[in-house]
């Protein structure tokens, strides 16, 4: 199965195993509780789904890897107590907590989360001294003599044995007490995952076009060539940051990621192609409806491929246009309604703000939250200045009222740039295979279907005439008007 398939059972089997009865007794008790052994490919998303899945239910998480760990690091340092047998008295042994249990009441201390996630990383590979020691922690969820605090699910994950020459194949009386689930690597899926963690556009344009390197691993004389999710997901993020330095993006860098040489230098060379085509294009004249017939006529003759990354680099402004504007208006909704309680001294209060969303800022892991933090904090950085002169409400709302007219000009902005992108199309493919990649590209990225539900695109509905987009979002979104924002602009 997919990544998401298998996201997708064992979030069912944790809800199952968190399930209670009248008595608040988990229904499934411990040690009948298999841990799930989630077996893939390096690179192939297996922690980043467990965490995503502790976010959704609310979990307590802690991940350890097994690779690493000592018998006396897993079950704990022995000591000498002095114990009473009868009328005489020994010498015993005892074990220390383990470091990976001292791990989970920390977690539970600092979030204060009765239940959670204990990842084990790579627990194929555990020492030959700690792997007796296995069987009973599956079963009875301890190290040593301590357990794992009840609602705790174990979850373990592991490589193949053909990835990972350390890998101990588990016997039958080990596998026989986990939830075993395979997984394969899936472009289409991870395409999904890409798309909402900005994977940088001129990777996604790549992998459309070659899906078959996504991911692979050969073996050759000179040893394994591989590329994998997590090589494209990296390399993404160091390209931004040497885009954003300047520095030169090259094969040099591309195989310290993509460690498949043919691979690495296909895609450096398609690196380069894909900045030609957006000085060849004028992209930026595309969007402004300002494009010359000499680009209409290259682009209706153009191969597939270099249709395909045109698509890729309109959509990636337009991309970044609808989620700076939808930041916008998710901080001015989340800042209304606080601004508007009855308070007394409006500096002291919005001084607290800031400094509450900035720490907010450092505690979130989910880059959307951040963005929309950081926002909130520019915002209300921008109203302390003019509630120090004049203490009021109203000198506030006509500095929002500002902020709204600001909206309302990027809006008309954007709503221009998706109109002339769909007039290019029509001249130079018409109502073709590129008409529907466009509106289905449109559909899958989530802040250009999010932006087009809220604020509309008639151009868009006019090539998607089925609205099956519109369907799935109603239960995701309330229809509102964007544009009005601030109710209190109809306030006397």
């Amino acid at each position: 199965m997919h990544i998401q398939q298998a996201k997708k059972q064992i979030k069912n089997a944790i809800v199952a195993y968190n399930t209670k009865d009248k008595y608040g007794r988990y229904k499934i008790p411990v040690s009948k509780q298999r841990p799930v052994f989630l077996v893939g490919a390096p690179g192939i998303g297996k922690t980043a789904i467990m965490e995503q899945i502790a976010q959704e239910l609310n979990l307590g998480f802690v991940s350890y890897s097994m690779t690493h760990h000592t018998r006396q690091s897993a079950l704990g340092l022995p000591f000498i107590v002095q114990k009473k047998f009868g009328e005489d008295i020994y010498s015993a042994s005892e074990y220390t907590m383990s470091e990976i249990l001292a791990s989970v009441y920390d977690e539970m201390e600092k979030t204060g989360k009765k239940e959670g996630i204990l990842f084990l990383d790579e627990i194929n590979c555990v020492s030959e001294t700690l792997a007796p020691s296995m069987l009973q922690f599956l079963q009875y969820k301890t190290f040593g003599r301590h357990k794992v605090p009840e609602g705790w699910i174990v979850v373990t994950a592991g490589n193949p044995p053909e990835f990972n020459d350390s890998v101990r194949e588990f016997d039958i009386a080990m596998l026989d007490r986990l939830k075993k689930i395979e997984v394969e690597p899936d472009f289409e899926i991870w395409k999904e995952f890409a798309l909402q963690t900005n994977v940088h556009p001129v990777i996604l344009s790549y992998l459309s076009i070659k899906t078959q390197y996504f991911y692979r691993i050969t073996t050759t004389i000179d040893g394994k060539s591989f590329v994998t999710a997590r090589a494209w997901d990296d390399l993404s993020q160091m390209i931004s940051l040497y885009e954003e330095n300047e520095l030169i993006v090259d094969f040099d860098l591309i195989s310290q990621y993509i460690q498949d040489e043919q691979i690495a230098k296909d895609f450096s060379n398609y690196y380069d192609l894909y900045a030609k085509y957006k000085s060849d294009y004028q992209v930026e004249k595309i969007l402004l409806g300002k494009e010359n017939l000499e680009i209409i006529d290259r682009a209706r003759n153009a191969k597939l491929d270099e249709r395909l990354s045109l698509i890729s680099l309109l959509l990636s402004s337009i991309e970044e246009d609808t989620k700076h504007i939808l930041i916008l208006e998710q901080a001015i909704r989340q800042i209304i309604p606080e601004l508007k309680g009855e308070i007394e001294e409006y500096a002291m209060f919005i001084d607290s703000r800031i400094a509450f969303y900035k720490k907010e800022c450092q505690k979130t892991d989910t880059q959307e939250h951040i963005d929309i933090y950081y926002e909130m904090v520019n915002l209300y950085e921008l109203l302390l200045p003019i509630v120090q002169k004049e203490n009021s409400y109203d000198s506030i709302k006509v500095q929002l009222q500002m902020e709204l007219m600001e909206l309302k000009v990027l809006d008309k902005e954007i709503q221009k740039k998706l109109e002339n992108v769909f007039v290019f199309f029509e001249k130079s493919f018409g109502s073709g295979q590129e008409m529907l990649i466009l509106v289905s590209e449109l559909t899958v990225r989530p802040s250009c279907s999010k932006y087009i539900y809220s604020h509309g695109c008639s151009k868009y509905y006019q090539y998607n005439k089925q609205l099956l987009f519109e369907d799935k979002k109603n239960d995701l979104l309330d229809r509102i008007d964007a544009l009005n924002l601030l109710e209190f602009e109809k306030e006397d």
